[in-house]
């Protein structure tokens, strides 16, 4: 069974509230770059863990879905993909409830049938939605 490793890592100081952390990925992209309380929960300067979850959702459904058309024998034009991210209070702390994908694509050749199908399997089957214990939903239209 083949298995492909990617890692980031975190790096705090302080309290949660009052403190500041920075992330750091493998390939780079992201080296040093600054979180915290007030860009996690409000409008601070920085990224945050469910901001880099959506990307990392968005980016993964849109990846699958072009190997899915590819595998039709479709060729997309563009495919844009916005993943809005819903976190919600769960007693003491909080919880990743729910996903939201919202896709505009052109795809010449495509029936709506076909396309919706091709994209609700992307959805169910990118690695991220595997791994995610949220509600996620999409919502597909072929331009």
């Amino acid at each position: 069974m083949a298995s492909i490793k990617r890692s980031a890592s975190a790096a705090w100081q302080g309290t949660g509230k009052d403190g500041k952390g920075a992330l750091t990925t493998q390939s780079g992209t992201l080296k040093g770059t600054p979180y915290g309380f007030n860009s996690r929960f409000g409008d601070g300067q920085g990224t945050n863990p469910e901001e880099l979850i959506a990307a990392a959702h968005a980016g993964c459904f849109t990846m699958a879905l072009a190997f899915k058309l590819q595998g039709a024998g479709l060729t997309p034009e563009s495919l844009a993909t916005e993943a809005k991210l819903t976190m919600e209070q769960d007693g003491p702390g909080w919880k990743i409830a729910a996903i939201a994908l919202s896709l505009k694509a052109k795809v010449p050749g495509a029936s709506p049938e076909q396309f919706q199908s091709l994209a609700a399997d992307a959805k169910a089957t990118c690695p991220v939605s595997r791994v995610l214990n949220a509600d996620i939903t999409l919502d597909a239209t072929l331009e």
